[in-house]
């Protein structure tokens, strides 16, 4: 068998595992991201050893990248002006309130229990993240127009984009703590940030002109995909954060391309399937001498998380004035926590793969506990009684 026939083989046949978890989670109200990561293990080298640990090595970098360009560029359009300034004042501030009681009560915690402070701050980091789809479902299921509705769906429009905001900074500052120096820290994170904002705003300004114009209409997938693959080759290349340049060229594409309602929109077409392979390589890259080592870590990690969403909820609650019981229900109801979580969690052990056997057993453990658990908070909470 060549080289070729053998990546072709395991594609084809991870694409068709993947479609085949995600017909069996809508037959037994599993989400789909666990039964994937749950095929995922079982093919890996853990178990039935299909996938090896080369082929893991070799393609999840590639996949890691692409998905998340993708999902960074989706989640940069989604904040188009004008619906943030319907939005108002009171979801920027509940969603900044619970991304700071994340970071600071998370890292903290589990800095005493880890003494290592570059784990502890990406875990707090990779926390911050939600589930935009597995709680937009619920909504819709229950068809609720209430006003912790209204503040759910606000808050998890904006939710990833300060995950990804959080995320690249930590990240700076963790690649650079190496050098030990605070002015090269800052010049890195201030270089890697800023150089990917304005890439961002470079590429996508006279793309988001000619987009749609070439073939009347819509763009195509074509212009969507090049755009994307363009912009986090080229962040990768300067060494800049891709998550921030692919989500400011969302921005940037969704509030000056006017000629069209949706742009880009082909991208959400051909996401998926990334994501499935994302998954399922994912999953396989799990040992399993490295789950029975998450322990206390692991259990702080997931009650920090329940804890930290109730305070930044709370607090929040003082300032925009919400009664202390629909701020309860509206941390819990912000639970679900999926694929965004995992792949900056990719991205961090790439980065620094010292620390991989402590942040992924606790992170896939996480996703999967507040996949299973996080909607039925949501379910619940939007059920309770009104205000």
């Amino acid at each position: 068998m060549t080289k070729i026939d053998e990546i072709l083989i395991v594609l084809g046949i991870l694409l068709l595992a993947g479609m085949l978890a995600e017909a069996m989670a809508k037959r037994i109200a599993i989400p789909r991201v666990t039964l994937l990561l749950i095929c995922g293990f079982l093919l890996g080298p853990s178990v039935f050893d299909f996938l090896s640990i080369s082929i893991t090595n070799q393609w999840f970098p590639i996949i890691t990248k692409v998905s998340l360009g993708m999902v960074g560029f989706l989640i940069g359009g989604s904040l188009i002006t004008n619906q943030l300034k319907k939005l108002g004042y009171k979801i920027i501030i509940i969603s900044l309130s619970i991304v700071i009681a994340t970071v600071i009560l998370m890292s903290t915690s589990l800095f005493f229990l880890t003494q290592s402070l570059n784990l502890s701050l990406l875990l707090a980091t990779i926390a911050i993240a939600t589930a935009p789809a597995a709680t937009t479902d619920v909504i819709h299921e229950l068809k609720s127009t209430s006003r912790l509705s209204f503040l759910l769906k606000g808050i998890i429009a904006i939710d990833d984009f300060w995950a990804l905001i959080v995320f690249s900074i930590v990240l700076a500052i963790v690649s650079a703590d190496a050098s030990g120096s605070i002015k090269h820290v800052l010049t890195y994170v201030s270089r890697d940030l800023f150089g990917a904002i304005l890439l961002g705003i470079l590429l996508e300004i006279p793309i988001a002109f000619l987009t749609g114009r070439i073939q009347e209409g819509e763009p195509s997938l074509a212009e969507a995909l090049g755009a994307v693959f363009l912009c986090t080759g080229l962040a990768l290349w300067l060494d800049f954060s891709f998550l921030i340049a692919t989500m400011v060229m969302g921005i940037v594409v969704s509030n000056f391309a006017k000629h069209h309602t949706r742009p880009f929109h082909a991208v959400e077409g051909i996401e998926w399937p990334f994501m499935i392979l994302f998954f399922l390589l994912a999953g396989a890259s799990l040992h399993i001498s490295a789950l029975r080592s998450i322990g206390v870590i692991g259990v702080a990690y997931i009650s920090l998380r329940i804890v930290a969403r109730l305070i930044g909820s709370w607090f929040a609650g003082l300032i925009v004035k919400i009664p202390f019981r629909e701020m309860t229900k509206l941390g819990l109801a912000l639970l679900p926590q999926a694929g965004v979580s995992l792949g900056v969690a990719l991205v961090a052990i790439q980065e620094s793969p010292d620390l991989e056997d402590s942040i992924m057993p606790i992170v896939l453990s996480g996703t999967v506990f507040f996949e299973l658990i996080g909607p039925l908070f949501t379910r619940h909470a939007l059920l309770a009684e009104p205000i």
